[in-house]
């Protein structure tokens, strides 16, 4: 999920985004166009002209696509404040998987960047459609010039980003409409409908987070007793405190030869010492969240090993460079909403609190820059969409991990009759991680949200896709696009 904030949120901290740039894409087959279609275009036309002719398209790229598809990188204009349109614009990226304008269209987002390879998310792969992936706005080069943060880096602004481009190309893709996205993009996703509950026909969000009122948090106290081994985090909480007591200044001097070697710099966090224990506070979280219990067996005993072995497995897990300003800048938007209007967790210390220098700092308005602070919260923002949820929201599927953390404040539908008319489900992967995915839950819940998903989906029993799946209870797959996801630091800090 990484992506690199622009330049001019870099210039703020005062470095240069590494990759502000988009790279290259692998492949290219097709020249770019920044010209309008002159010509009317029929729907007989070549889908690369098909796009280009879309309102609000200034850019295509095509690249490689495996057999059956095309894939195109797409720049899109987007006003900076969706209210006031005449205050200027900005470019904002999209990519396109192509399969048939037959099929129905996924429209996913992570939240953050956007990844320039062709790839498809679970309820792409279940309905044998096209996928529509949009940048968020803010990240990597989908950002106002000058931009305006507290105004124009909202929940309301992002949506009316995702309305905008789902009204464009319905011009194009006209049978149902699905959104998703995993973490960060299933808050992204459940955000969009709240506002704009018509736009489409199904949202599946996998694995989001719930922060209703950002002060009372039950994170605490759901990694306290996450899993059912206490050995597993008794290990966990024996690394930490190896690393932050006796050995600390061998892990800080290892920590002073990485930033000499890779030439980091520790500006937004206010210097390396406080950075490396955010990282040591992240590893306990972090292992639930990416992990299973069962890699219980891989963490190094603390009391017998090295500690360049521990230094390792912590850099393993939860990154011990993170914190520098060279990676952290990728993430300062996240921080700034989740600082600003969607919440985030407080930082499981209870373990650790003797051996902390710097208690309660691992939180998302230390890692805003302090040219961006302070940042005033918005308090009324998330108690609405979970509300909204509750009571009002129609054809939802949330997907979550039994130990992920992130689980711990989750969205519900509401009362179970109430629900059920709405049609808003709730499923648990068991023993599952942030990568929770239908295809993990047991059969007779994954055959019934499957069945959700196809039905929002327009594709009824006679469609040949629908038809194989309800036979074999599994959708195909295609190792070209499939590749499992690496959520990367979801969510930033984590």
């Amino acid at each position: 999920m990484t992506a690199a904030v622009a330049a001019g949120a870099a210039a703020l901290v005062g470095f240069s985004s590494p990759t502000a740039t988009a790279a290259p894409v692998p492949g290219t087959t097709v020249a770019t166009t920044t010209t309008a279609v002159a010509a009317p275009v029929t729907a007989q036309a070549d889908i690369l002209d098909r796009v280009r002719a879309v309102p609000g398209v200034t850019k295509v790229t095509e690249a490689t696509a495996p057999e059956g598809y095309r894939f195109f990188l797409i720049d899109f204009t987007q006003y900076r404040d969706q209210r006031h349109p005449k205050e200027g614009t900005f470019t904002q990226r999209l990519s396109l998987l192509h399969k048939s304008d037959d099929r129905p269209m996924v429209m996913y987002t992570s939240g953050y960047g956007l990844s320039t390879r062709a790839s498809r998310s679970e309820p792409t792969q279940i309905v044998d459609g096209n996928q529509l992936s949009m940048e968020y706005r803010f990240f990597n080069t989908s950002i106002p010039t000058t931009p305006d943060w507290d105004e124009e880096l909202t929940i309301w602004q992002a949506a009316t980003d995702q309305h905008r481009i789902i009204e464009a190309f319905k011009s194009i893709y006209t049978e149902n409409w699905l959104t998703t996205g995993g973490s960060k993009g299933g808050m992204t996703a459940t955000y969009h409908r709240r506002f704009y509950p018509k736009d489409v026909s199904g949202t599946i969000p996998y694995v989001a987070p719930n922060d209703v009122v950002d002060g009372q948090d039950v994170y605490d106290e759901f990694l306290a007793n996450v899993g059912n081994d206490a050995s597993c985090r008794d290990a966990l909480t024996a690394v930490q405190r190896r690393a932050l007591g006796t050995d600390r200044q061998w892990f800080l001097d290892r920590l002073a030869q990485l930033t000499k070697e890779e030439k980091l710099t520790w500006t937004i966090t206010g210097g390396m010492e406080q950075a490396f224990e955010a990282a040591v506070v992240d590893y306990y979280f972090a292992f639930w969240q990416y992990s299973l219990q069962s890699d219980c067996a891989d963490v190094p005993d603390a009391a017998t090993a090295t500690n360049e072995q521990l230094w390792e497995h912590l850099d393993a897990v939860a990154g011990m460079s993170f914190y520098a300003d060279q990676t952290l800048s990728n993430y300062v938007p996240y921080y700034y909403q989740a600082a600003y209007q969607m919440g985030s967790p407080e930082p499981y210390e209870d373990r650790i609190a003797d051996l902390l220098k710097y208690p309660g700092f691992n939180t998302a308005e230390s890692f805003v820059p302090s040219a961006l602070r302070p940042v005033v919260d918005d308090t009324k923002a998330m108690p609405d969409v979970d509300r909204w949820v509750r009571l009002r929201s129609t054809e939802m599927l949330y997907v979550y991990g039994s130990n992920d953390p992130w689980s711990a404040e989750p969205f519900t539908c509401g009362r179970e009759a109430s629900a059920e008319r709405r049609e808003c489900y709730r499923f648990y992967v068991d023993g599952g991680n942030h990568g929770a995915k239908i295809a993990q839950l047991p059969a007779p819940e994954r055959t019934f949200a499957t069945q959700k998903v196809l039905e929002w989906a327009g594709l009824t029993d006679a469609d040949p896709v629908a038809k194989k799946v309800k036979k074999n209870g599994r959708w195909s797959t295609n190792n070209q696009l499939d590749r499992p996801e690496i959520r990367g630091r979801a969510l930033g800090r984590r």
